[in-house]
């Protein structure tokens, strides 16, 4: 039997009008602590982009990694 999973977009940000940082997680709480210890990934550590400012929940991964596509498309404004 398949267990359903969720897959999430998520946005962080180092500060108030900083540097953004988009990403597709199965698991976002232990996605986020990854950033906070800096093993996230090496942009977010280098820019300190760690406090998680948005997230969006979807059912299928595909439909999470288009709409991870779709913002990084936006402008900062």
């Amino acid at each position: 039997m398949w267990e359903e999973r969720a897959y999430y977009v998520y946005i962080l940000a180092s500060g108030k009008n900083g540097t953004l940082y988009t990403g597709v997680t199965n698991d976002v709480e232990y996605r986020v602590r990854q950033h906070k210890s800096g093993a996230g990934s090496r942009f977010a550590k280098k820019y300190g982009v760690d406090k998680l400012v948005y997230f969006e929940e979807f059912g299928e991964v595909g439909d999470a990694i288009h709409r991870e596509k779709c913002i990084k498309k936006w402008k900062r404004v």
